[in-house]
């Protein structure tokens, strides 16, 4: 039989456009099943992670004594199956999270420079910590942030106002959108080390970065009050200045890296001589 000829891959990363959709198809597939993998965790333990869930509001009284949050989810007949797999399923986003980052950054390798590559590998390293940092933050602030939130129901209101659907996916979106918000300054310290993203430009467009946190706060989180939009924000434009301080130390080591004639300004001779 004559032998099949393997297409050979560009040492420089190039691919045709097709290859590239292929390439996203094949990291979007790999990102999927590991994600439906570590899910089944999350309905073997589903009993278990539903507890913690509903912790914060467990035993939450009005003056009556009756709960003031509705744990019933059996509000038709599917809705357990339902509820069950969206908690598995969000366990798996969380747990597969290494590798769904991993496929996002090995998607962008093969067009950077072996030193660009090197330092994407970093920044892997540190995505994976920082999203989970995220969503463990946002597990210590949901006790407090829905104790603020059930403080604003009215005595009159009656028992069972919140419903137990409405609450679980409020929980969902909100450790998800904290752990996807750590991965902020990730983005901004290698969009710097490649000289897309500048430190003037970062410090001269915080009012800019501010309001765009603000947006992303508001329809990251489920709620539409004000404490849970700043109990996202907050942390992230506190990050959005780390990953300044970050940079502007990238920007100097690299500068002073630099050879003596690439500090020239664009009005001066350099010291280079013929």
């Amino acid at each position: 039989m004559p032998s099949v000829k393997r297409k050979q891959r560009d040492p420089e990363g190039r691919m045709a456009l097709s290859e590239h959709f292929i390439e996203f198809r094949n990291r979007v597939v790999v990102a999927v099943i590991a994600t439906i993998a570590a899910a089944i965790v999350g309905w073997i333990f589903y009993d278990q992670i539903l507890e913690v869930i509903l912790d914060p509001v467990t035993g939450k009284t009005d003056a009556d004594g009756d709960p003031l949050v509705s744990t019933n989810f059996s509000n038709s007949l599917t809705a357990p199956f339902a509820i069950q797999l969206k908690v598995s399923l969000f366990t798996g986003f969380v747990l597969s999270s290494p590798v769904w980052i991993w496929q996002l950054w090995a998607f962008l390798l093969p067009g950077l420079k072996p030193r660009e590559r090197k330092l994407a590998l970093w920044f892997f390293a540190a995505s994976v910590p920082l999203f989970f940092a995220g969503c463990a933050l946002a597990a210590w602030a949901l006790p407090q942030t829905t104790g603020v939130l059930l403080t604003f129901i009215p005595e009159a209101a009656g028992t069972g106002l919140l419903d137990g659907t409405m609450y679980l996916n409020f929980v969902l979106y909100f450790v998800i959108a904290f752990g996807v918000a750590f991965l902020l300054p990730v983005f901004m310290v290698g969009f710097n080390s490649i000289g897309f993203f500048p430190v003037r430009l970062m410090i001269s467009g915080w009012r800019i970065a501010l309001l765009a946190v603000l947006l992303f706060a508001a329809m990251a989180t489920p709620d539409p009050s004000l404490w849970t939009m700043f109990a996202l924000a907050a942390p992230m434009f506190a990050l959005y200045w780390v990953a300044v301080g970050v940079s502007a130390i990238n920007e100097r080591r690299r500068k002073k890296k630099d050879p003596e004639w690439t500090k020239a300004s664009d009005t001066e001779a350099s010291s280079i001589e013929a």
